[in-house]
């Protein structure tokens, strides 16, 4: 976020409150629901052994509240994205259209300069 100069807010979830609110908003922008925002590994997970396939959202959501370590994290949100855990390259779906654009084309180039190297060094 910061290489591409996007401005963001961090909050950490384990001394900041996350509200009801704000969990049913995650929740609305996941593909797969709680699988994808439910980190496995956490110690809160193993703990609680609870059926995340069964339980009821009022549960869930209370339950978050109650062990926020189970999400999985950075949970990086914008008005209609989210993107859970750091993939350098699904984050680039933040950056504005034009600049995407840009760093495409900029790459294009390089491939582009990089064929031409290799041609000449062959012929």
């Amino acid at each position: 976020m910061e290489k591409h100069q996007l401005a963001y807010q961090e909050i950490n979830l384990v001394t900041n409150h996350i509200g009801r609110e704000d969990l049913l908003e995650i929740l609305s922008l996941t593909e797969g629901g709680t699988v994808d925002i439910i980190s496995k590994r956490s110690q809160a997970y193993e703990r609680l052994n609870i059926d995340f396939e069964s339980i009821k959202l009022n549960d869930l959501v209370e339950l978050i509240e109650m062990n926020p370590t189970i999400l999985r994290r950075p949970l990086i949100i914008d008005n209609k994205r989210l993107q859970v855990g750091y993939n350098d390259d699904e984050i680039r779906k933040f950056l504005p259209r034009k600049m995407r654009k840009i760093q495409i084309e900029a790459a294009t180039e390089r491939l582009y300069q990089f064929d031409l190297e290799e041609q000449f060094q062959e012929g």
